[in-house]
């Protein structure tokens, strides 16, 4: 616990931080002790971030004020925070990757020699502070070239080099192999021990009670509570966060295995900086069973799932769903055949965040027949045009021969007037239309004989604006009729049409369809929306990945590639997206999980297998296998000595 019983290094009083629409902070108070490790936990939007961010100075709050050693303070910047003694270790690391761990740390502090850095004096400081507070690190090495657990102790030590007393942590284990995150955890209490004060930012509730002192729990902008290790659970911080109780374990039967659905032979792919991140990466997913990927990111996961779901080419190797060699397929190609992919970055590749909730619903089936009305397969194209260009000549043939009784065939239609006994006017008798008349009287033109020199151009302008308005009603008039003869068809050769769409539809959405398709799914899984017409960026984090979710889940895929389905969003939303995890797998689908969750590869998977720099180095029955073991094979060790030494 902290040395400092009484007086807080850190204060916050009542800090409230608004944005548009969202009030981020609300009377937030908290405070922190002398080499004490406070844990700040809450869901993903509860204000955590925010107030760190105010602690740090790229926030002003709106109200409220913070304490520093008992004096306010008002930091303009974040370089003002560093100089009064506060780091922070962000969660995406700050390092420059071409440069030495020495450079890095003393960036923006460098030691000189006249106009040069000091290289040698840079290299003995960092060795010098590594060696005091036992971060382990070489200062000569390239950032680039070291493991995540290494950078990151390499972003520690350039804190600890701007004499920081108070380390803020933002989920500093979500990219650690369990191995780390103990040589993590030895790092923070020395800190603590030193009278060193840590914020640990997580939402992995385990963690906060292997190494916090202090528990502060924030829900919805506001502190709900605090709590230390020895009087909480897991249960009851779960439900602290979300507000009610949450199921933390997830329940499910032996898996029952039956044919291969997703078959993966030798494939290798390259990253987008040209390295190769697969090599020879084979396995199989059968309907019935989860296959659980393991590894520390960046080992070629990304890659893996991109390959599969048709959004990177492949190198070399083949895969194959459902029989079918799928290895050149695009997105939409992979969606027909019976996929579904809940991508690792939503907002990126899951949704777009301007578009409805029933529009990123139907997403990547809006063109099947379900939800269109117009044809796109190339027979029912051509059928259609062929429909609508008849009804398009005869409407203008039509309309043509009224237009020259009307405009130009003014004596023909004098002289069957006259016999009818109608009175026709001059105009018309003088060789014009009924027509001609008004465009005389809309120029003024008194004398006929000279109309031609009066009028100019106006009755020609008259003529192709009337021209324009009825070739667009012919299109229209023509479209609707030729509209309404496909539906018939559909309805009287349905067995025809379904052999000729191959279960697609057309380009028109019908918007009715596609709502109540909407609605059913915002139901099933629970989706809080006040209508299926908001705008989806408007969501919370967890109801986008629900929607996301839901688009793949109620298709009922033969195939589940569920890439990271629980990054960023709260407790609540996890819980429910374990469950139907599994009532797919239950239902006969093939769940390939991917996850940089460690418990949850293991909750979840009947069998696991790990990368390793791009390769499948073993996969394991989930059961056979222990959390330390995992994360020996995640670091590289050998398959046949991890699984040996059990």
């Amino acid at each position: 616990m902290h040395a400092d019983g009484n007086r807080p290094v850190l204060e916050v009083r009542g800090i409230t931080k608004r944005f548009p629409g969202v009030l981020a902070n609300d009377d937030v108070s908290l405070t922190l002790h002398k080499g004490e490790i406070l844990a700040l936990l809450g869901e993903n939007g509860a204000g955590k971030s925010t107030l760190m961010n105010i602690i740090y100075g790229l926030y002003r709050a709106d109200s409220g004020e913070v304490l520093l050693n008992g004096q306010p303070v008002h930091f303009a910047s974040s370089r003002e925070a560093i100089h009064s003694g506060i780091g922070m270790v962000h969660q995406h690391f700050q390092l420059i990757p071409v440069m030495t761990v020495a450079e890095n740390v003393v960036l923006g502090e460098e030691v000189m020699n006249g106009i040069f850095l000091d290289r040698q004096e840079a290299a003995r400081r960092v060795h010098e502070l590594s060696e005091r507070y036992g971060l382990e690190v070489n200062p000569a090495a390239l950032v680039e070239e070291l493991p995540v657990g290494a950078q990151q102790r390499v972003e520690i030590v350039k804190a600890l080099y701007r004499d920081a007393q108070i380390l803020i942590l933002d989920e500093p284990t979500a990219v650690l192999t369990p191995q780390e995150v103990q040589e993590l955890f030895k790092i923070m209490r020395d800190l603590s021990a030193r009278g060193v004060s840590i914020i640990f930012i997580t939402h992995k509730l385990k963690e906060v009670l292997a190494v916090a002192h202090r528990i502060v729990v924030m829900r919805d902008g506001r502190v709900v509570g605090e709590t230390n290790p020895l009087e909480a659970t897991e249960e009851s911080l779960a439900a602290m966060m979300v507000g009610r109780e949450v199921l933390l374990r997830v329940k499910k039967g032996q898996a029952d295995p039956k044919g291969v659905v997703l078959r993966v032979d030798g494939l290798s792919a390259y990253d987008d900086r040209g390295h190769m991140a697969l090599r020879n990466v084979s396995f199989e997913v059968r309907a019935g069973e989860v296959l659980g990927i393991a590894g520390v990111q960046g080992n070629g996961q990304t890659e893996l799932v991109e390959v599969l779901t048709g959004l990177r080419r492949a190198h070399g190797g083949r895969f194959s769903i459902n029989h079918q060699d799928m290895t050149h397929a695009t997105p939409r190609d992979v969606t027909v055949v019976g996929a579904g992919h809940v991508p690792e970055d939503r907002h990126r590749y899951g949704m777009v965040t301007s578009y409805s909730v029933s529009e990123n619903l139907v997403l990547n089936t809006y063109f099947q027949r379900d939800f269109t009305d117009a044809p796109t397969n190339v027979p029912t194209i051509l059928l259609a045009s062929a429909l609508y260009g008849f009804f398009a000549v005869t409407s203008f043939g039509l309309l043509w021969l009224v237009w020259s009784l009307l405009w130009d065939g003014g004596e023909m239609l004098a002289q069957f007037l006259q016999r009818l006994g109608v009175a026709v006017p001059w105009e018309v008798t003088s060789g014009g239309g009924l027509l001609w008349p008004l465009a005389l009287r809309l120029f003024n033109v008194a004398d006929p004989a000279n109309a031609g020199r009066e009028v100019m151009a106006g009755p020609d302008l008259v003529r192709m604006f009337l021209l324009i308005i009825a070739a667009l009603l012919i299109g229209w008039v023509a479209a609707r009729i030729a509209q309404w003869i496909m539906a018939w068809l559909r309805v009287r050769f349905s067995g025809q049409f379904e052999r000729l769409h191959g279960g697609q539809g057309g380009v028109v959405l019908n918007r009715r369809r596609v709502d109540a398709y909407a609605e059913r799914l915002v139901k099933e899984f629970g989706i809080r929306t006040p209508s299926v017409e908001t705008s989806a960026g408007s969501l919370s984090g967890g109801n986008q990945q629900k929607m996301v979710v839901a688009r793949e889940l109620g298709r009922r895929p033969a195939l589940l590639i569920a890439s990271q389905p629980t990054r960023g969003i709260d407790v609540g939303s996890i819980e429910f997206i374990h469950q139907q995890l599994v009532a797919q797998r239950d239902a006969g689908a093939a769940v390939l999980l991917v996850s940089a969750e460690l418990d949850e590869i293991m909750a979840l998977s009947d069998r696991i297998a790990v990368m390793y720099k791009g390769e499948i180095v073993a996969t394991v029955p989930a059961g056979a296998v222990t959390r330390e073991q995992l994360g020996l094979l995640m670091a590289g060790a050998h398959a046949e000595e991890v699984l040996q030494a059990a």
